[in-house]
């Protein structure tokens, strides 16, 4: 899926909602526990509940590689049940030299077909550039994350008083371009979201953090969303987990409309009030 396919999907949903897929094993409602393939099963209708209401969906890698084989089969087959019409997030967190990247590149958008996978800069362009090589693919490249232990590295500022995260953003504009570049910015780093978007204006923001971690939607997206879009808030457990027994789908549908009626105002408000 290209730029404007994204920005068309938003506009015609009236949302920029994505649904993070990290499916528990420990938290699937029990009644789903004696299917033959309860991840798959608890996906499909998180799934069917959600599909109207978002634009994308994020599986976590990490949940499925939990469950050994038999996760990886859970995530392929969860990829089938998601509609062409959606953009899709490998949460992966990959980025290794070169010749490793590239079979990382390959996992994802060949053999499973993902529009995007989330990539670690530490080791910069080599480990980033052979993601950048497939066409109407991309690369959500971490830059400020929502987690307690970003404040660890990511506002470290270097000689030139730059901090770290802004260096990263920075540098990565020179590999790529808004076509197949995106930026993790947390939701609970929505103080600096301006910022961002005067480094990145025309990126987009894959933004985690808001439900269970207490972001704000309102607060990362005034300053967040850009003349077409530009912003993908995803929502993980506060979706997913909104219910436990046997309507959890049911549950998962009230807690992504309310967010997708905020979204569908403050898109209004963007786009058609030009405030």
């Amino acid at each position: 899926m290209n730029r404007k396919e994204l920005y068309q999907a938003i506009l015609q949903k009236g949302s920029y909602l994505c649904v993070g897929l990290d499916t528990d094993m420990s938290r699937i409602p029990k009644h789903l526990l004696g299917e033959k393939d309860p991840i798959l099963e608890f996906n499909k209708q998180i799934i069917n509940a959600t599909k109207d209401l978002c634009v994308a969906y994020k599986p976590n890698v990490a949940f499925y590689e939990a469950q050994g084989s038999r996760g990886w089969r859970s995530l392929e087959r969860t990829m089938d049940l998601i509609p062409e019409s959606h953009f899709t997030i490998a949460d992966a967190k990959r980025g290794d030299i070169g010749n490793t990247s590239r079979m990382y590149a390959k996992a994802f958008f060949e053999n499973m077909n993902f529009d995007a996978v989330t990539v670690a800069p530490y080791m910069g362009v080599d480990s980033v550039a052979p993601f950048l090589e497939f066409e109407n693919k991309w690369v959500i490249l971490l830059a400020l994350t929502s987690n307690k232990g970003s404040k660890d590295f990511q506002f470290t500022a270097q000689e030139d008083e730059q901090p770290l995260y802004e260096k990263v953003m920075r540098r990565a504009q020179e590999w790529g371009n808004p076509e197949n570049l995106m930026f993790v910015t947390g939701a609970t780093q929505s103080a600096h979201i301006a910022k961002i978007r005067e480094i990145a204006p025309d990126n987009f923001l894959l933004v985690p953090g808001v439900g269970a971690q207490g972001g704000s939607l309102h607060g990362v997206s005034m300053p967040g969303l850009n003349g077409h879009g530009g912003l993908l808030v995803n929502s993980s457990r506060g979706i997913i987990y909104a219910g436990d027994g046997e309507d959890f789908a049911v549950k998962a549908r009230e807690a992504a409309l309310t967010i997708k009626k905020e979204m569908s105002a403050l898109l209004n408000q963007r786009y058609v009030t030009g405030n």
